[in-house]
């Protein structure tokens, strides 16, 4: 039978209802803690610019990456990186540049402030959006891909498309591609999740209270690692994400996460 009260069909131009409140509200307060905790961390990790796997780390060990003046070291393989890592700032060398850490002098006991205070805007509002996104299903509604989405063929086809600069437009504008399901999901269920959890392992009194922290991470130099490749993961979703909304039409995109309304683009003729 029929449905009497199909779904209306939209098409190119028109503006649709695309994010809800509780989105909207979570990926500003979610944008501002992430800057300033990666900007706050590059600071942390200018005290000691050396990463390594295992129970122990210190200057001694041996240590999986290093930034040296003017040099990443990422195992054996040795990358030059003039005026962009290891520079000098006020007299001494530090691994990240002034312009990428919050505050842009040497401070750790600042920057231990800054990332603290920030955490809470990160972590509260995240358990919130969790919450409301299983109760209300959006997780499932919204951003987990269906068996033909995940096929090579689909996956490949998306892939190409982005890279000729390709958008979905009408009605197929309205939901997630694939590519965006995978990169959201990741960013919601294993980024942010493993930047808190890595945090908590890295606290002494996290480690008396919950040490089966030092345990899943296999120690605190290991979680500090992981720390670093999670927030290191965010930076790179978020350089892409801000391409992606530039290409696309930053007016149109941004206006969408303000308002929730978004002017579905038009389609081209063949």
């Amino acid at each position: 039978m029929a449905d009497e009260n199909p779904a209306p069909a939209f098409g190119g131009g028109d503006v649709v209802h695309r994010h809800r409140l509780p989105v909207r509200l979570w990926h500003w307060a979610n944008a501002i803690a992430v800057f300033v905790m990666l900007m706050s961390g590059l600071m942390i990790f200018n005290a000691h610019p050396h990463l390594y796997w295992g129970q122990y780390g210190a200057n001694y060990d041996h240590s999986w990456l290093d930034i040296t003046p003017g040099h990443l070291r990422v195992g054996p393989l040795t990358i030059a990186t003039p005026h962009l890592l290891g520079v000098q700032s006020g007299g001494r060398t530090v691994a990240f540049p002034p312009w990428a850490t919050i505050p842009s002098h040497y401070d750790l006991a600042g920057a231990r402030q800054w990332h603290f205070a920030f955490a809470w805007l990160l972590v509260v509002p995240g358990l919130c959006f969790l919450l409301w996104g299983f109760i209300r299903r959006h997780f499932w509604r919204d951003l987990a891909p269906n068996r033909g989405e995940l096929t090579l063929r689909h996956l490949w086809h998306d892939v190409r498309d982005h890279a000729r600069l390709r958008f979905p437009t009408g009605e197929a504008a309205r939901r997630y591609n694939i590519l965006q399901k995978l990169a959201y999901g990741a960013v919601i269920f294993v980024l942010l999740p493993g930047v808190v959890l890595t945090g908590l392992t890295m606290s002494p009194a996290m480690d008396a209270a919950w040490p089966w922290l030092l345990h899943l991470f296999g120690g605190r130099p290991s979680a500090r690692s992981i720390h670093f490749l999670c927030a290191m993961g965010l930076a790179a979703f978020i350089l892409i994400h801000l391409l992606m909304v530039a290409l696309a039409g930053p007016i149109n995109e941004v206006r969408s996460m303000i308002t929730g309304r978004y002017r579905l683009p038009k389609e081209k003729p063949e």
